[in-house]
């Protein structure tokens, strides 16, 4: 997938025109936190922990639809209710993809502070 179908533009424009110069420090925010989002998706699948699986998902996709990443939060999506469900198995692939396209997205947002 290419990196330009990973952002909503609009959505960043219109936060970029709504927090002015506060936008940048919502950027590296974000980048900051996701880090450790995606770090304790990671931890709660290996350590089988399904509900801290499903609770990392949530915030990470809430705070990926909030900077318009909104494939990164579809992912989650599908992470989360998998993890509801308590279907761990073959989850690791979809984290192998998130990282994958969060680098894409931290690359793209680049641009933006």
């Amino acid at each position: 997938m290419s990196d330009n179908h990973l952002i909503d533009h609009e959505i960043l424009s219109t936060l970029q025109d709504v927090m002015g110069d506060d936008f940048g420090l919502l950027i590296e925010t974000y980048l900051s936190d996701s880090e450790g989002r995606l770090s304790a998706m990671q931890k709660a699948l290996a350590s089988g922990d399904a509900e801290a699986l499903r609770c990392a998902a949530h915030s990470f996709k809430g705070s990926c639809s909030n900077v318009g990443a909104t494939t990164l939060a579809a992912q989650c999506q599908l992470i989360e209710q998998a993890a509801l469900n308590k279907q761990l198995i073959g989850l690791e692939t979809s984290l192998v993809t998130l990282h994958s396209e969060f680098s894409q997205v931290r690359r793209q947002l680049a641009g933006y502070q």
